[in-house]
This record gives C-alpha cells, sequence and structure tokens, in this order.
C-alpha cells in the first residue's frame, strides 16, 4: 500500500481547528468556574457612637461609617452578601437583616436567640444570600435597646436582568426610613423598662434622620425632573406608632410590599405600620416648584407630624404651607383596614424566581395547625412584662439556636411552654399570670400552617416573622372563629413578613414552614419586644440534611454553655 505524505497545510488548518477548540473550551470552564455562585457585595462597617440633635436635643446616636441613618445595602436577588461588623460601641452588639429570608440559613439571623453577641473592640462578618428575593426592608440592631438610638438604614433587593418587572424603570430610586423618635437617650429608655414603666409617647418623627416643620426652611430631601416618575420606598423603622405617609399635591401608585409586586392601585395616602415596608411610584406631574413629603403617627391622640421636602428641579417658589391631613379618629382604623383589603398580590407580574408568583396556589393546600396568638400585658414582681399567650421570652447566655444545635437544649429551655389556642381569659387582662421563660415551639417541618392574632387591647399592634414570606390573608373586628375562614382572600393575598392587628379585632396568616431553622415571631414595637412579647418557631429537618439546612459556619460566636464543647457532627447532603 501506497504510503500517503501528510499535507502540511491540512495539518496546520487542524492544529489552529484543535487550538480554537481548546482555548474556547478552556475559557467555557474557566467562565463556569468563576460562575459557579453569584455575585458578591462586600461592606465594612465601623459602628460607633455620635452626638446628633434629630430633635433639637443633643442625644448620643450610633452612625455606621459616620452615617444615621446607615448605608444602604443595594443588591439583586441571588447576591451573596458579606458584612464586616467592627463594634466600636461599649455594648455587646447584633444586626438582624429585616424581611430577608435567609433561606436555610438563621445562623444570620443576628438575634440573642440565634447568635451570640459581637464584643465590644471585635468584629464578626456577617454572610448571606438574597435568595431569589426582591424588594424593599431594612436592617437594624437587636442587642439590649440600640434601636432606639438608630444603627437603621435601608436593604433593597431588585430583580435580575432576566426577570422583567412590571413598571417602566424609574427616572430614580429613593429610599424613606420614617419612624418615631424619643429625645431621651436609649440607656435612660433602657432603664426606664428595667425599673417597670413604658416607654410613654415619643417625641417627634423622623424622615431619614430628619425632623422636618413644614416651614420650608429645610434643604431639599430629594429632586424631581418635571415629567419624570420616581420610586420610593418607605419603611416604618419607629418603635411605636403607625404612620401614614403622602406626597403633597402628588399621587402614589403602589407597586410593592415587603418583596411582592402589588396591583397598581392609585392613593392619596399610605399607611405603613411597624416594621413594615411599601413602595410607590410619584410622576413629577405638577406646577415646578417645592412640595412636601408628610409622615404622620396614627391612632393617637396627640398627632406628631415630620415633613421632607421634595424640590423639582428648575421649580421655582416654597412648598405650600398647608399639609395634607390622614384619616382620624374611629373612622381611621375603618378605613386603614379597608385600605388593606385593597392591596393584592400581581399575579401576572414575574418574581425573583423565573417562575410567575400566581403558581403557588396557597389557598388550596390543607392547613395542619392553627396557632391563635394573643398579646398581653402585666407584671411580674412589680414590673411590666408583655407576653405570647401568657409566656414572656427572655435570652440566657446561650442562644437557644446554639444551644439545640450542639444537643444543650435540655441545659438552656423547655419546648412548647406556650399553648397553641389557650383559653383567652387565662392570657388576657391586666392581671393574668405571666411566665418568663425562654419561649420556643416545635414546628414540624413543611407543614403549611394558621396563625391568627387576637388583639384585645386598645393600641394597634405589629408583627414580623424572620425567615419567611407569608400570605396576610384576613383582618377584621371582633373575635375570630373557624367560620371567618370564608372571608380569607385565598387567590391574591399579599405575601409578605409583617401584618399589623387593629385594636379589637384580628388577623390571619398561612405559611409553609419549608424554612429550617430557628425563627423570630415578635412584636414590632420595641418595648414590647424588650419585655418579652416574642417567640421562636423551631423548624428542624428530620433528615438533618444540607439540603434542608446549612452547617453553623466555622467563624460563628460561641457563647454560654455551648462555649469549649465539641461541635456536632456536621449536616450531610
Amino acid at each position: 500500500m501506497k504510503k500517503i505524505s501528510p499535507n502540511p497545510q491540512m495539518d496546520r488548518r487542524k492544529i489552529s481547528l484543535v487550538a480554537t477548540l481548546a482555548v474556547f473550551l478552556y475559557g467555557l470552564s474557566a467562565s463556569l468556574i468563576v460562575n459557579a455562585e453569584d455575585p458578591y457585595l462586600f461592606y465594612t462597617w465601623n459602628v460607633s457612637y455620635g452626638t446628633l440633635s434629630p430633635l433639637g436635643v443633643p442625644q448620643q446616636v450610633i452612625l455606621i461609617n459616620g452615617q444615621f441613618p446607615g448605608p444602604r445595602i443595594n443588591g439583586t436577588s441571588n447576591n451573596n452578601v458579606v458584612v464586616n461588623v467592627f463594634n466600636n460601641l461599649d455594648e455587646p452588639l447584633l444586626f438582624t437583616w429585616n424581611g430577608i429570608q435567609q433561606r436555610k440559613n438563621s445562623w444570620q439571623e443576628g438575634l440573642l436567640g440565634t447568635n451570640c453577641p459581637i464584643a465590644p473592640g471585635t468584629n464578626f462578618t456577617y454572610h448571606f444570600q438574597v435568595k431569589d428575593q426582591i424588594g424593599s426592608y431594612y436592617y437594624y440592631p437587636t442587642t439590649s435597646l440600640h434601636r432606639a438610638a438608630g444603627g437603621y438604614g435601608p436593604l433593597t433587593v431588585v430583580s435580575r436582568d432576566l426577570i422583567p418587572v412590571p413598571f417602566d424603570a424609574p427616572e430614580a430610586d429613593y429610599t424613606i426610613m420614617a419612624g418615631d423618635w424619643y429625645s431621651k437617650s436609649h440607656v435612660a429608655l433602657k432603664k426606664q423598662l428595667d425599673s417597670g414603666s413604658a416607654l410613654g409617647r415619643p417625641d417627634g418623627v423622623l424622615i431619614n434622620g430628619k425632623f422636618g416643620k413644614g416651614d420650608g426652611a429645610d434643604a431639599p430631601m430629594f429632586n424631581m425632573t418635571p415629567g419624570k416618575t420616581y420610586r420610593y420606598r418607605v419603611c416604618n423603622v419607629g418603635m411605636k406608632n403607625s404612620l401614614n405617609f403622602r406626597f403633597q399635591g402628588h399621587k402614589m401608585k403602589l407597586v410593592e410590599i415587603e418583596g411582592s409586586h402589588t396591583v397598581q392601585n392609585m392613593y392619596d395616602s399610605l399607611d405603613v405600620h411597624l416594621g413594615q415596608c411599601i413602595s410607590v411610584l410619584v410622576t413629577a406631574d405638577q406646577a415646578p416648584k417645592d412640595y412636601f413629603f408628610v409622615a404622620s403617627t396614627r391612632f393617637t391622640k396627640e398627632v406628631l407630624t415630620s415633613t421632607a421636602t421634595i424640590r423639582y428641579i428648575g421649580g421655582k417658589g416654597p412648598a405650600s404651607d398647608v399639609i395634607p391631613t390622614a384619616p382620624t379618629g374611629t373612622n381611621g382604623i375603618a378605613w386603614s383596614m379597608n385600605q388593606f383589603r385593597s392591596f393584592r398580590w400581581n399575579l401576572t407580574a414575574s418574581a425573583a424566581r423565573p417562575n410567575p408568583q400566581g403558581s403557588y396556589h396557597y389557598g388550596q393546600i390543607n392547613i395542619t395547625r392553627t396557632i391563635k396568638i394573643y398579646n398581653s400585658a402585666g407584671e411580674v414582681d412589680s414590673k411590666l412584662r408583655y407576653a405570647v399567650n401568657g409566656i414572656s421570652h427572655v435570652d440566657g447566655e446561650t442562644p437557644v439556636k446554639l444551644a439545640e444545635y450542639f444537643g444543650a437544649a435540655d441545659k438552656v429551655f423547655k419546648y412548647n411552654l406556650m399553648l397553641d389556642q389557650p383559653d383567652v381569659a387565662s392570657v388576657t387582662g391586666k392581671k393574668v399570670a405571666i411566665k418568663l421563660a425562654p419561649n420556643v415551639v416545635n414546628a414540624t417541618f413543611r407543614n403549611f400552617v394558621e396563625i391568627v392574632f387576637e388583639n384585645h387591647e386598645k393600641s394597634i399592634q405589629s408583627w414580623h416573622l424572620d425567615g419567611y414570606s407569608f400570605f396576610a390573608v384576613a383582618t377584621e373586628p371582633g373575635t375570630w372563629t373557624p367560620e371567618k375562614r370564608k372571608n380569607y382572600n385565598l387567590l391574591d393575598a399579599i405575601s409578605r413578613n409583617t401584618i399589623q392587628v387593629y385594636p379589637g379585632s384580628w388577623s390571619a396568616i398561612m405559611l409553609t414552614l419549608d424554612n429550617a431553622g430557628m425563627w423570630n415571631l415578635r412584636s414590632t414595637s420595641l418595648e414590647r419586644q424588650y419585655l418579652g412579647q416574642q417567640f421562636y418557631f423551631s423548624v428542624l429537618s428530620p433528615n438533618y440534611s444540607l439540603r434542608d439546612e446549612y452547617n453553623i459556619p466555622d467563624d460563628s460566636l460561641l457563647c454560654g454553655i455551648v462555649k469549649g464543647m465539641p461541635p456536632p457532627k456536621p449536616y450531610t447532603p
């Protein structure tokens, strides 16, 4: 057989083709390695005290990198967020990420029931992922009464580019941290609560750390170009009161509540209760001059009001001194309750995940457990305490999450001291017996649960659940009975993390406990939360698998009885 000589030109082409293919495959593999994890956002926070005068009286406030409120964390769905916190205060410190679901990761929740606090002069790095989530949230300190000194700031999560948003991109995206404020220091307020007294009425309302009198003397806080539309994310970061907010001379289009796109109704004013965040679109379609953003307390005998100036670019003229008011009196409660019923989930919009929001038919899932929550106030050793179903939560030296993980729960707390459905007379009223104890309730993984909040007091209440979004299906006057389920919104209730309960009324939520970990349900009132009106759901995966919950991070702080204990066997896939 005749041997054929190789064709040098063909060989060069083959070599070139192979080389090109090799480069392509190398680049592809490198790309896959680089993109194995979602993007990271890194923040370094120096937390310190400073002296400011938010209400005209010098007082000690908490600054983050010299700012009050703190810097904005601004991420995209599925981003990994890394926050290195340096505690320059004279007390232990923790932060919580109010509304971030922390899938499988209650290790980063930043509460005294889940984490050991950061000692003064040291630092700790939080690492969490905003997995399959969008929306408007905020962070704040949870130790001592630090929240009364500030330390809060905005946390926003926007959709990935491949997920369409149900409105055109706004000209700018503004955040508003509004809430009531005390002119006393947080040290004095803590001493007041520890001595057995309530905090009393706040002294004013702050908007992004400032108080506006509505006289036009303040520098503009926001600017708008005529004809353009702006997104305002408004959070009630206060300590005691619900707020009503409105834009002088402008209507608002509601577009998002705590991570859910909403049916886009128009409003003149909106109630935002303690712990809640709402997004609205406002179009600069009025005469070009100054206008006020107005926030005022709701359901209070004396209404506290603050303003922030919005300036039209190129406009001339001060804002009108006629400040728009919110509904008042008993009709205000009915008005607010009807407004709650007008909030609907936008089932035609995509969420942070590729599937449409309406694909989760929560109204067709059988309820496996009903828990009724009764808030109450009473005295223990002649000191004021607040309770949930007769149990007033206390934090010990060992976080309940760590005690459970290290197999030492029986040395720290007892499960299920709180009954699911106690007799109402036994847990409400001013003279009922209140028990002080760590309040931890066992929950079955992936059970579909109904929680009913009944408020037998004269003040409005607000509750927040960590680790989850729930469906806020109803709020009505009177007391709840099983027959009330026929009034639930089982189609398009807002998926959110905070619910208000009006005086002499009840509210109902529904959710699947599919997020393993130790998760806190608490009153968003600072004094109620501090004095025991909270508890924890222990949601354990029966498989102890990494598919359901992450292992404790290697850099976790240890304290109490678990300090020095050998680490438990890690979870496996």
